[in-house]
Parts: structure tokens; sequence; C-alpha cells
């Protein structure tokens, strides 16, 4: 890892990114601040990188959100969390991570998708809400995609949006949830040794910039309209899922 320009340039708006989707707008776009980073880092340094910087952003975002969440939809999330954890860590030196990109970008795609015919009226469904084990199930998947790729965001926003929330509820609830995943992710980390006294000096010197992204995304979620929060959602969410499966195939 080399402290340079072009590591500079690449690193700061890439965490400025991340805390701004972080403290504004649901996590579901944070992700992209690792494949930005594995242009010039190998993918275990990206990793090792970024864990300690999101987990900086969730404590700055804690305060301003605290116990507004969804109790329910995050207890569902996170129980699904634990097992995807735990099997991603038992076969992270194994598993292919595109894989799991190639999976859940197109379960986004097709996610939005699904909700732009019910928008047109093209499918009338009753008025039942998504289940607890759908958010169990995005969990299993959001807690092994956030160990191998930092992509947790994406099935917490399909199951999150599901269920009808309202926008504040619906950050709050992403802030927890990750808040926990991140501390879960660390420990496994911290054994696998993806954590580099390298990682460690660049934590140290992107962390303004961590905290900064975060305070903007806080700021610009309760700047826009409900309406335009969940518009700006499901963008980010296209936007997302198309990465994911461009990094998958390319």
């Amino acid at each position: 890892m080399v402290f340079d320009l072009t590591f500079f340039a690449l690193a700061i708006p890439a965490v400025l990114f991340a805390g701004i989707s972080k403290g504004g707008f649901g996590s579901g776009a944070a992700f992209a601040a690792t494949p930005i980073l594995a242009l010039i880092l190998t993918p275990g340094q990206a990793l090792g990188l970024m864990l300690p910087l999101l987990m900086l952003m969730d404590v700055t975002n804690l305060r301003p959100y605290w116990r507004k969440w969804d109790g329910g939809a995050a207890r569902a999330l996170l129980i699904g969390a634990v097992p995807g954890i735990a099997l991603a860590a038992a076969i992270y030196h194994i598993a292919d991570p595109e894989f799991f990109r190639l999976l859940i970008g197109s379960m986004a795609l097709a996610f939005v998708a699904w909700q732009f015919v019910l928008a047109r009226g093209w499918v009338r469904l009753g008025r039942r809400k998504s289940g607890r084990g759908l958010g169990v199930a995005m969990g299993v998947i959001g807690g092994f995609t956030s160990f191998v790729s930092n992509a947790g965001g994406p099935p917490a926003a399909i199951y999150l949006l599901s269920i009808g929330i309202g926008k504040t509820t619906y950050q709050a609830t992403t802030v927890v949830v990750f808040w926990v995943i991140n501390i879960l992710k660390f420990f496994p980390f911290l054994y696998l040794g993806i954590f580099t006294h390298q990682t460690v000096l660049g934590d140290l010197m992107l962390a303004p910039f961590a905290v900064l992204g975060a305070w903007i995304g806080v700021k610009a979620h309760h700047m826009v309209p409900e309406k335009w929060f969940f518009a700006l959602t499901y963008v980010l969410l296209v936007l997302t899922g198309a990465k994911l499966i461009w990094d998958a195939l390319a």
C-alpha cells in the first residue's frame, strides 16, 4: 500500500461518498468505496482499510438516529446476519466474492423492477407486508456479502423498502443494523489477518473524511423530502446493483 497522490485522489472521494451514503441514504451505495479502492489495492487491503472507517461512520451516525429504528426489522436482519457472517468467515479464503456480487446485484435490480411493476398497477396484490422471514433471509445474504465485499446494503434495502417504513425509521434501522454487523465482522477480520499496520495508518489519515462524510449525510437526510429520499434510494439501489453485476462479470 503506497500513500501517494493516486491513493488519496481515489480514497478521499470514496470515503466521503461512503460516509454520505451511510449518514443519510441507507448505506446502499456505501459499498462502492471498496471496489474503488480495489483499483489500487488488493481486495483484502481494501476490506481491511474500509471496515474501521465504516465503524467510525456508524458511531458518528448513532446519536442523530438513536432509538428511531424499527426494532423488529433490525432484529430480523441481525438474526440472519450472524450465520451469514459466520459462514463467510469460515470460507473466506475459498469463497468467490464475484458470484455473490452477481447474485445480490441481480436481486437488487429485480426488486426495483418488481416495485415498478406494482407502482404501475400491472400487478395487484393484497396489502399484506413482507414478513420477518424475508428480513432474516436478507440478513443472511447481507451478512455474508458484507463480510466478503462490504456489499450488505442492498439486501437490507430490499427488505426495508418492502415493509413500507418512513425515511428516518429506514435510515435509523440501517445505522443500527450495520453498526452491529461491522462490530461482528471486526474480530474475524482481525483473526484472518485482514488488518495490517498499513491499513491502520491509512485509516488514521482518512478518519476525518469518514466523519465529515457521515455528518454531510445526516444533514442531507433532513433536507431531502421523504418522496425524494425513497426515489433516490431506488436510484442508488439500481446503481449499486448494476455496479455489483459489472464488477462480477468484469
